[in-house]
């Protein structure tokens, strides 16, 4: 089973998981301020489930690619979208400051 270190926690999940699903299922907090109640719910449209991700997930699909193309978000950071990801083996989450999570500056980080 595929670990997922975020927040400070360890998290295992069955291979092939969505990873938004999973971190809000375990109590992190994935949104940044008001987000956390204006979102898209998982349909990969707004963009404030912005987080970098090291390890083992499913390539970008195109809604993610069309998102993550557009502002605030740029297609030369190594954002992904919790919501579209499928986490396939080990990995390590990163969040951002910004609405979307789109700033440079880290709001959390894996512990590992």
């Amino acid at each position: 089973m595929p670990t997922i270190s975020v927040q400070g926690q360890t998290i295992t999940c069955e291979s092939g998981a969505n990873l938004r699903q999973v971190l809000l299922k375990h109590g992190v907090a994935l949104y940044n301020g008001k987000a956390k109640v204006i979102n898209c719910l998982g349909l990969g449209s707004c963009g404030t489930c912005a987080v970098e991700i090291e390890g083992a997930v499913t390539d970008p699909n195109w809604k993610e690619k069309a998102r993550l193309s557009l502002p605030p978000h740029s297609p030369t950071k190594k954002r992904r979208l919790a919501c579209q990801i499928r986490v396939t083996g080990d990995i390590q989450v990163k969040k951002y400051n910004g609405f979307w999570g789109q700033g440079e500056d880290l709001v959390w980080k894996s512990e590992y």
